[in-house]
């Protein structure tokens, strides 16, 4: 039977009523209050270590996102932490949701199809954590001109700009992940619980795990041993292995974007710093190419499990 009109009639509906109830929602109100507490509390650090060299660094708004003082780690990290958790909670229920309270079926008797219902959805929580990450990044800008008196260049506010799109690329992984897992599972709690399970394995194990699995397929050479120096080619496939994991993708587009003086991710040979002025910033189309291959993997990512989410939704039976 071949459809009538175009498949993505309704995504609009979708997506508009989808953000209104994702803002309004009290979930997402503790989930943005998690993030702010804990990103200002960040913020307050770099700004009291910053404000004592205002005058001496020329990218100072970008060291109000990667400058740590212990025991807070930056803000970029925190971020890098919490995105996942506030993906997840507004995705891991989103269709088996509507099947626990019986309203799928009514919803795909209206002239929409599952098409524009996947999308309208999907796009309406990316909406929100973008709506968010907006906010938080105006207010750091907003807190970095009051209490450090410098305004930022424009090159800083490109880059910022960059950090605040690429965080929402990874922001898009996870909620491909959570949505694909509320199509699996029916109960929105084993869809949490799974999601939040693979977001603990690919943060907290994979990292250390990934180096026992390069060593073991490239043994460390005993003479870079004696140096103090780690193999090549454990060194590649441990850094291979790890970007396995999007926390590990997000933090080196971070690295490259935020940090100017980054001319490389992972290993450094002779080769890439023949003829180069250590310390000297790059040009920020420069650090963008740098970034460029972890921000596409993100984007991949995103696809891959989005696409495999609609697969299974299509195949899905649906009752009333």
């Amino acid at each position: 039977m071949r459809r009538e009109g175009s498949a993505f009639q309704g995504v609009g509906a979708v997506f508009v009523k989808e953000l209104s109830d994702n803002i309004s929602s009290v979930r997402m109100l503790m989930l943005e209050l998690l993030i702010v507490l804990t990103a200002m509390a960040a913020l307050y650090e770099a700004i009291a270590a910053l404000r004592q060299n205002t005058a001496e660094d020329p990218f100072l708004l970008l060291r109000l996102f990667t400058v740590s003082q212990a025991p807070l780690p930056s803000f970029v990290a925190i971020l890098g932490f919490l995105i996942p958790l506030m993906a997840i909670g507004l995705g891991f229920d989103l269709i088996n949701g509507e099947h626990n309270r019986r309203t799928l079926s009514r919803i795909l008797a209206q002239p929409i199809y599952r098409d524009a219902l996947l999308l309208g959805k999907y796009l309406a929580g990316l909406a929100t954590i973008a709506i968010s990450l907006t906010a938080l990044w105006l207010l750091v800008i907003g807190l970095g001109l009051i209490f450090l008196g410098v305004p930022p260049g424009g090159e800083e506010i490109a880059r910022s700009l960059a950090f605040l799109v690429i965080a929402i690329f990874y922001a898009g992984v996870w909620l491909s992940l959570a949505m694909l897992l509320s199509i699996v599972f029916r109960s929105p709690a084993t869809a949490a619980l799974v999601a939040l399970g693979i977001w603990l394995f690919l943060t907290v194990l994979w990292p250390m795990l990934a180096p026992a699995i390069a060593q073991a397929i490239v043994p460390p050479d005993p003479r870079f041993a004696a140096l103090g120096l780690d193999t090549p080619g454990t060194a590649i496939w441990t850094q291979l292995l790890q970007r396995f994991s999007p926390n590990d993708l997000f933090g080196e587009a971070m690295l490259a974007v935020l940090s100017p003086t980054t001319r490389t991710l992972g290993p450094v040979f002779l080769d890439q710093i023949r003829g180069a002025v250590m310390g000297a910033p790059l040009p920020f189309g420069q650090s963008v190419m740098i970034a460029w291959p972890q921000t596409v993997g993100l984007i991949a990512c995103t696809i891959v499990l989005f696409v495999a989410g609609y697969v299974l939704f299509q195949r899905q039976e649906v009752r009333a």
